[in-house]
């Protein structure tokens, strides 16, 4: 699909609350202004407690430096609610582009932007960093990237200011039992494709959880990974065997937790920026981790030595780059003991289903994969057992035509992920995720140029469903204010009670109820 990796897509945000269209009515076509980008997510949750906010950065981002601040803890805790926020401006032309940013080291927000009108917009993201208290209790250094090419063709300056908001805790809305330690990878290095470093924990923690911001990224046939094909094929973005891709982490070499990576579409994917204007893919704004739980291995690693880890993409061809994949590290200390001790009474790494079936024009996918593990800890509860296990699959169906045009794809991720902790009473229990993600695409030019994309993205996970649908098309080679560019997208979130659509046609929000 060259003329889909031709079109760079990056990201950003992810606009929480409903905004007004400038617009009463649609117009004919896409002009030099649209509404201003948003999603239909909800806002963060917040507790109706004392708040204390505070700028942690504020800059212009017209270049590739990493622009570095101090944060220095100003609102007193415990809090029952932590929310970052990004609010950002940009006008002109730009491409999207791809940011982090870090708090000592640690990965705690991973974004892209839109896509500017000429005119100008604005948008917002709201993160909910709780889970970070620790980090944020300290003195701390704030790193941001979001690197920017600026000059006589691409204008947009990003604007960029970020903020905390912290929420007291009270009776009524107790501060959570966030981890006492939040580390980065120490010595984080690439070791050929892998991104590799080591990790010391707290002699007395009792449970640990990884995090991998993982993205495909950086143009490229690896930021759109789900569209590669066997070399054979002769298909432009070319990986054997295929199109499968897994994000695994690894203690001491060996496989300790997999995760399927999410098929992010940045607000220039497939093609077609018009389609992202107002309405970005799902997780588009916010680029959620993969959460890996480690506590079965932590009977070996609660020594006070450093001990290797990992992060492994599997599928990428060899000497091939892409992927970011920084990796935080979450962990809960027993104030009871000095030291936990345990072991690992044992862990599986199942075969590896990756089933690719190849015509003269078309990738048929069945992929599965299983991990196992159960470790025990000697803690001041008492024996507690961890068992966590991990099934990912992918199944795909990815056709082409002459010129591969037209070019389609229907595919669907899932990921399960279920934790059984056996122990003393009040340390027991149950814990499961199980996330499906889904695309279901088609790009086509017409014999007048005139090129087509039509998608649905379904974001899904116990509770929770997140599906964009859209549709646009412009005319190929041509200035920009003659492209006859036209295009509708619908976004409905529902999670709960939470039932929330917004409709756009031609850069215009239609309809948004509150």
């Amino acid at each position: 699909m060259r003329r889909l990796i031709a079109v760079v897509a990056g990201v950003l945000l992810a606009l929480a609350g409903p905004a007004v269209a400038r617009a009463a009515t649609a117009p004919a076509q896409f002009g030099t202004d649209w509404d201003d980008p948003r999603t239909a997510a909800p806002a963060v949750a917040t507790p109706g407690t004392a708040s204390c906010s505070t700028t942690i950065l504020e800059h212009a981002f017209d270049n590739y430096d990493v622009y570095q601040n101090a944060y220095r803890p100003v609102c007193r805790g415990p809090w029952a609610k932590v929310v970052l926020r990004l609010d950002g401006s940009v006008a002109g032309r730009q491409y999207d582009r791809l940011g982090w940013l870090t708090l000592g080291g640690v990965e705690i927000f991973k974004t892209s932007t839109p896509e500017p009108s000429p005119d100008g917009i604005a948008w917002s993201v709201e993160k909910d960093v709780t889970g970070y208290s620790a980090l944020l209790a300290e003195p701390q250094t704030v790193n941001m990237y979001l690197g920017n090419t600026v000059d006589d063709t691409y204008t947009g300056v990003l604007n960029v200011k970020v903020s905390l908001t912290f929420y007291a805790a009270d009776r009524a809305h107790p501060a959570p039992r966030s981890a006492s330690d939040v580390l980065p990878l120490a010595g984080a290095h690439a070791d050929g494709q892998d991104l590799a470093g080591t990790l010391t924990v707290p002699r007395n923690t009792e449970r640990l959880l990884a995090e991998v911001y993982a993205t495909g990224s950086g143009g490229g046939c690896e930021e759109f990974w789900y569209l590669t094909a066997p070399s054979a094929t002769g298909y432009s973005c070319p990986a054997d065997p295929g199109p499968y891709r897994e994000v695994q982490v690894l203690l001491d070499g060996k496989v300790a937790g997999i995760a399927a990576p999410f098929p992010h579409v940045y607000t220039g994917g497939w093609s077609n920026p018009y389609l992202w204007y107002v309405l970005p893919a799902p997780r588009a704004f916010d680029i959620k981790p993969l959460t890996y739980d480690l506590t079965p291995f932590l009977g070996s690693l609660t020594d006070g030595a450093a001990h290797t880890v990992a992060v492994h993409v599997v599928g990428v061809p060899a000497g091939q780059g892409g992927w970011d994949t920084p990796i935080n590290f979450l962990g809960w200390r027993d104030p009871g003991v000095r030291r936990e001790t345990g072991g690992l009474l044992g862990s599986r790494l199942g075969t590896l289903t990756n089933e690719v079936t190849t015509g003269s024009r078309n990738v048929v996918l069945h992929a599965a994969h299983t991990f196992t593990a159960t470790g025990y800890l000697r803690t001041s509860h008492g024996l507690v057992t961890t068992s966590v296990r991990e099934r990912v699959g992918n199944d795909s169906t990815h056709t082409w035509g002459d010129g591969e045009n037209p070019d389609a794809l229907t595919a669907t991720w899932t990921d399960d992920v279920t934790g059984v902790v056996t122990g003393p009473s009040g340390f027991a229990g149950v814990t499961r995720a199980a996330d499906r993600y889904a695309i279901d695409g088609s790009l086509t030019v017409g014999a007048d140029n005139r090129l087509t994309t039509t998608i649905t993205m379904t974001d899904a996970g116990l509770g929770r469903d997140d599906t964009y649908r859209g549709q646009a098309s412009y005319l190929q080679g041509v200035p920009r204010d003659q492209r006859q560019a036209v295009g509708t997208s619908q976004e409905r979130y529902r999670q709960g009670r939470y039932d929330r659509t917004i409709r756009t046609v031609n850069g215009f929000v239609v309809s948004a109820p509150s």
